[in-house]
C-alpha cells in the first residue's frame, strides 16, 4: 500500500500542469492562433494498418488516455472562443 504522502507528490505534477492549463489568459490574436494550430482537433494516433489494400488491423485513437487531454481540448476551444469574440473567421481550424 502505497504511503499517502507518496500519492500527493504523485499526483502534484500532474495538477500542476492541469492548473498551468486552466489558468493560462488568451489575451492576443496570435497566441490564440498559436493554441489553436498547437492542438489538433482529431487524435491524431488512430491508424488503419493496411496490407495488399486488406485492413490488417486498427489502432484506437488512444487521446483519452492522456491525462491532460480535456485539458487540451479546453484550452484549444478558449482558444477558438477568443478568436470568435474578435470577429476571425475560425472556419479554417474546424476542418
Amino acid at each position: 500500500m502505497l504511503n499517502f504522502n507518496l500519492l500527493i507528490l504523485m499526483r502534484s505534477p500532474f495538477n500542476f500542469i492541469k492548473e498551468r492549463l486552466e489558468n493560462l489568459e488568451i489575451s492576443t490574436k496570435e497566441t490564440a492562433e498559436k493554441i489553436v494550430n498547437l492542438i489538433p482537433n482529431t487524435c491524431p494516433f488512430a491508424r488503419e494498418i493496411r496490407l495488399f489494400n486488406r485492413s490488417i488491423f486498427k489502432i484506437p485513437p488512444l487521446c483519452k488516455l492522456n491525462p491532460f487531454y480535456e485539458d487540451l481540448m479546453m484550452l484549444r476551444f478558449r482558444a477558438l472562443s477568443f478568436l470568435c469574440e474578435i470577429g476571425e473567421d475560425i472556419t479554417p481550424y474546424c476542418q
